[in-house]
């Protein structure tokens, strides 16, 4: 055997060795584990909720569009009307220091008062640690996992993606849709959207 055809196995013998990457969440998939802290200082674990259904909302309050959801009131409505049927609901802020978005617990403990959001709890992930095992992208982006720990929808919140506050009444509301249809014991008809809004301002983003 030739040293270049040696050497070439070689490679290929060691690439195969390396342990894949861990994978972002995806839908029909069982929903990536992640340990986080709250705004009001107490240790999250997902795998915790396991039995219950769990939404994902990704939040930025600079943003416009998720300006949108507050402003109109509809976030703080879906999350007491969910959470009031036992659905455990996380806002999660992946802004890194510095960016948009950026809250310490303090700032987010007065900011979830001062709108009247009502989520299970509001988790700090300014590492982007959580964002990335979602691959979130925008804010707002949506993740709904089963009592089972998959992931049955991923994306956008609505089929509105504006800033204008007159759109909410009469969007179809993805998170709705699928936590209506799920726990019906249907399948979710529409378990994936392209997410809309600002980009998630992690460390590593040059926006």
């Amino acid at each position: 055997m030739k040293f270049s055809t040696l050497y070439s196995h070689l490679i290929i013998l060691l690439l195969c060795a390396v342990p894949p990457l861990v994978s972002a969440a995806k839908v029909g998939e069982t929903a990536p584990e992640f340990t986080g802290t709250a705004s009001n200082g107490k240790t999250v674990h997902l795998s915790d909720y396991r039995g219950k259904y769990v939404v994902l909302e990704w939040h930025n309050n600079g943003c416009p569009y998720v300006r949108k959801q507050y402003n109109s009131g509809n976030m703080q409505r879906l999350q007491k009307q969910w959470t009031g049927q036992g659905v455990v609901w996380f806002t999660i802020l992946s802004s890194a220091p510095g960016k948009q978005g950026y809250m310490t617990a303090s700032d987010e403990n007065d900011y979830l008062a001062k709108v009247q959001a009502a989520p299970t709890a509001a988790l700090l992930d300014p590492t982007g640690e959580i964002g990335h095992l979602y691959d979130a992208k925008t804010s707002p982006q949506m993740v709904v996992i089963n009592p089972h720990g998959v992931v049955i929808y991923d994306g956008a919140i609505d089929d509105k993606p504006t800033t204008d506050l007159s759109d909410v009444p009469g969007a179809t509301n993805y998170v709705n849709l699928a936590l209506e249809q799920a726990m019906a014991g249907k399948s979710v008809e529409t378990a994936a959207t392209r997410p809309y809004g600002c980009s998630v301002k992690y460390a590593d983003s040059t926006h």
